[in-house]
């Protein structure tokens, strides 16, 4: 019985903490919209700082809308894709809601060495996290950088300019991307880590229409852009 009022405990929570955050939409995701921008501008500056010490790939790359005709299929690919980071992003709130706010209260149920186990599987599992997420954030840079400069030698033009050509579609999908990530840091800066798993709901419902436009964006107008700064 006892895990299970843990769970009905945390949905109780959950419900309150989502219809406070209602009373007042704004202050609570604007901080999380400045954060996520802020790594999403940490990540591009990765990418061209990756991109300038790497070899370009003598292989042909395809970009839908420059080296042929863009597809609806194309914007099912990156979505998909999309979705896998995104699931990880959302993943890691619901971890430091389990790890944070449920284990310290399924803890309280035992004595002697499976409290001290439960007790410290919550900063252990927290920390699996953020080496998780910061080694998927540095694969994503070092792809990205190294794509980035293949593609750029591939259209004979800069890196920087081919990165200025993404930016229509990358800033809005980063940013979306990063919401979860963006309410995690928040919540662990406060130790408000019951405020996590709402915090998954919102930033995933905010999330996937900024995604999908932006994957619209990147295979019909992207690629008009960066046509025009090679030309």
């Amino acid at each position: 019985m006892a895990p299970e009022l843990i769970v009905v405990q945390g949905l109780r929570d959950t419900r309150g903490i989502l219809t406070r955050w209602n009373a007042r939409p704004f202050a609570i995701v604007g901080p999380w919209f400045v954060t996520a921008a802020g790594i999403c501008a940490a990540l591009l500056a990765a990418v061209l700082v990756i991109a300038h010490f790497s070899t370009a790939d003598p292989t042909l790359y395809v970009q839908p809308g420059v080296t042929r005709d863009p597809r609806l299929s194309d914007v099912g690919d990156i979505l998909f894709r999309n979705s896998l980071v995104l699931t990880l992003h959302a993943m890691a709130c619901i971890a430091g809601f389990i790890a944070g706010s449920s284990m310290p209260l399924e803890a309280e149920r035992y004595s002697g060495a499976w409290r001290w186990i439960h007790e410290k599987a919550g900063p252990l599992a927290i920390a699996f996290v953020v080496a998780a997420t910061t080694f998927s954030l540095l694969t994503q840079a070092y792809v990205l950088g190294g794509s980035a400069k293949t593609l750029a030698a591939q259209f004979d033009m800069s890196t920087g300019a081919f990165v200025v050509g993404l930016l229509p579609h990358a800033i809005p999908e980063l940013i979306g991307l990063f919401l979860p990530l963006a309410a995690w840091t928040s919540a662990s800066r406060r130790g408000a880590w019951n405020e996590l798993l709402a915090a998954t709901f919102v930033t995933v419902a905010m999330a996937i229409p900024i995604v999908v436009a932006a994957a619209f964006v990147e295979v019909y107008v992207s690629p008009h852009l960066i046509l025009a700064l090679r030309s």
